[in-house]
């Protein structure tokens, strides 16, 4: 595909560096642009985790902007460093990802990028075609470049070493091989998160040194998760996945703090900043209503990813279940056995909890109904003579059927 011919550099540079929160340089970009037309941009991703969530999205939408635009645009995925792990943002040694854990998370990755990306456009490269084969003598010129100091200038390395942790010899190699990917792939614009700065500008370095102009670094501002308070992951459990269903990405979204309604407006939904600073000012006004807000930007977002019509049955869902407390018109069924039987037992059976402990927790937290009615005891004696519909929560829900005569 041709580059976009419709725009100048310079309102083209000014678009694409949009929403972003460091771009070495515009000046750059809009001189690469004018000279070369078509640029190759470069997204890195670590399959050390199975699934992308919204934080992830913020840079996919920015790729999707220089597909739109005409670019070549390369999902790299980094089997070969994932092997080391990523310190950034570690205060403590990272476990390398087994070779089989990366195999597996590669499969899906595609498929994840392509709710954001139009996979007819994208190319994919595995960065271990060229660090595989990368001989000792290599490595060796490569990390001549660059000194033990400026290592320690990054802020992760530069807090552990003053907290006396330690720091493995190999983890210093990640920001190198990282930069030398852009050098294997000859990369015109590397997208990625703030925490990836450091890594980025090694590369510039690297790129001048192999006789290449360095390219243009380009930083997405990091999400927070649905706390409101440390970045999206899913090992924290503050995450909503790119692929799971509407329902539950609803369900997730309406958890976020009333303060963080305009930041992922524009960071999830991508609304304009303009727009967000409205809704800002109307939501500390008291003239926007928050409930409204979050159920519009829930809807506006889930709609991303499933489309309006699905987004719309979501949001009908959680207005029914959550907030008027109606029972879903369609639920798992299960058919116990004859005889009376604790609720904590059942809860374990039905799969609404995974062991009579967490059970026994979500009785005693008041999260667990029947017919609506809350359970007040885990250990009490029940038996299911009529169909009758057990909840945990406000959004699982399974109809518990009498036995069988």
């Amino acid at each position: 595909m041709a580059a976009d011919m419709t725009m100048t550099p310079a309102a083209q540079a000014a678009s694409l560096a949009d929403g972003c929160a460091d771009v070495v340089t515009v000046a750059e970009l809009e001189a690469r642009i004018a000279r070369k037309g078509r640029l190759t941009v470069k997204f890195g991703v670590d399959p050390s985790g199975s699934e992308l969530h919204l934080g992830h999205a913020v840079v996919l939408r920015k790729m999707r902007d220089f597909q739109d635009h005409g670019h070549r645009v390369i999902l790299l995925i980094g089997d070969f460093t994932a092997l080391i792990g990523d310190p950034t943002g570690r205060n403590e040694q990272r476990k390398p990802v087994s070779r089989e854990r990366i195999e597996a998370n590669m499969v899906t990755y595609r498929e994840q990028a392509g709710r954001v990306l139009d996979l007819e456009r994208l190319e994919i490269m595995y960065n271990s075609n060229w660090l595989r084969p990368l001989g000792f003598d290599e490595l060796l010129r490569l990390t001549s470049q660059v000194t033990v100091a400026r290592m320690l200038e990054r802020n992760d390395f530069a807090k552990r070493y003053a907290a006396g942790l330690p720091i493995a010899l190999h983890e210093l190699l990640y920001p190198v091989a990282q930069a030398y990917d852009s050098v294997a792939m000859e990369a015109d614009v590397e997208l990625g998160g703030t925490e990836q700065l450091f890594n980025f500008m090694l590369a510039r370095a690297f790129q001048e040194h192999a006789g290449q102009p360095p390219q243009i670094c380009m930083t997405s501002p990091i999400l927070e998760g649905l706390d409101g308070e440390r970045r999206m992951g899913k090992s924290l459990g503050n995450y909503v996945s790119l692929v799971e269903p509407a329902e539950q990405q609803f369900g997730k979204l309406m958890s976020l703090p009333d303060a963080m309604i305009p930041r992922y407006a524009r960071l999830a939904a991508f609304r304009p900043q303009a727009v967000c600073d409205a809704l800002a000012a109307g939501l500390a006004a008291g003239t926007v209503e928050p409930m409204q807000a979050k159920k519009a930007l829930a809807e506006e977002i889930v709609a991303l990813y499933h489309g309006h019509a699905e987004a719309r049955t979501a949001r009908e869902y959680f207005e029914r279940t959550v907030q008027r407390r109606e029972a879903p018109s369609e639920m798992p069924e299960f058919r116990l056995a004859a005889g009376p039987q604790r609720i904590a037992d059942v809860l374990v059976k039905v799969g609404l909890a995974r062991s009579k402990r967490e059970a026994e927790r979500l009785v005693a937290g008041g999260g667990v109904r029947l017919n609506g009615e809350p359970v007040a005891q885990a250990a009490a004696a029940w038996e299911a003579r009529e169909a009758v519909v057990l909840s945990v929560g406000s959004r699982r829900f399974v109809k518990v059927l009498p036995p069988s005569t």
